[in-house]
């Protein structure tokens, strides 16, 4: 196989979850430029709509299901419908994500287990939902979980993210035993951990702290619209067939330092 030829999509069908805006919609945007159709979903339609729009114009094929991850309940539901409309779930990304800062101590329970419903828990059900009915019978599949560098530390600086932190690295050690499980039936599970990429999540401690992190990022920036996409390309092609169980930090460097 050509080198060119391993990275190519064409036909393929990628869900991609939190896809509407930040880095998902870049996510989506790189796999359907190498020919994916891309199903976005998240919990706000006109938000999903502007992304399809852009897709759209892009030349991207892409459908757009509203869904709430927060709940359980929702992840047959959305692969009922990514199924009808699609037939097939060749690439999963696990990418919708919350966060709540606040001091451990006083850290409020609803936080704790929003912060968790989506880190955490969404992606396990998500993926056994789409690995049962899609990839395990096709023996074949890549998984992608969007972790972060958080989940290779503690904090920085004044950041009280607990319970992102903890579910972050939950993302990580899930993917590792994930892909070894389902290994045995050709799906590759990956994980990318991004750094610092201004978002509407991260918009607030960007304020307080976007210089704090540059200065201590070794290529002395922050991530920005195109710096995911070679990965989450890389990942969901034949070019990383060999590898599964792994992360790949994309921050700068920020996580070695």
């Amino acid at each position: 196989m050509r080198v060119r030829e391993m990275f190519e999509l064409d036909g393929q069908v990628a869900l991609i979850t939190g896809g509407s805006r930040g880095l998902g919609l870049q996510m989506a945007q790189a796999l359907g430029e190498m020919g994916c159709h891309v199903v976005i979903t998240a919990r706000k339609a006109d938000e999903l709509g502007e992304a399809a729009s852009h897709l759209q114009e892009l030349g991207i094929k892409a459908t757009t299901i509203v869904s709430d991850l927060q709940r359980a309940e929702a992840a047959k539901p959305l692969v009922d419908e990514t199924l009808a409309a699609c037939g097939q779930i060749d690439i999963l990304v696990n990418n919708a994500g919350a966060t709540w800062g606040a001091p451990a101590e006083d850290y409020p329970d609803e936080a704790w287990h929003k912060v968790m419903n989506l880190n955490v828990n969404a992606p396990f059900f998500l993926a056994r939902e789409v690995g049962k009915r899609s990839m395990i019978p096709r023996q074949r599949g890549k998984i992608i979980n969007v972790a972060s560098i958080a989940g290779l530390k503690g904090s920085l600086g004044s950041m009280q993210t607990i319970a992102y932190n903890t579910s972050k690295a939950a993302a990580i050690n899930f993917t590792r035993a994930l892909a070894a499980e389902w290994g045995k039936y050709n799906i590759n599970v990956n994980a990318i951990c991004p750094g610092f990429f201004p978002s509407k999540m991260s918009a607030g401690l960007l304020d307080k702290l976007g210089q704090v992190v540059i200065d201590h990022t070794p290529l002395h920036r922050l991530g920005d619209d195109d710096d995911l996409k070679g990965a989450v390309v890389f990942l969901a092609s034949q070019a990383s067939r060999h590898m599964t169980g792994q992360y790949l930090a994309v921050d700068g460097g920020a996580s070695i330092v």
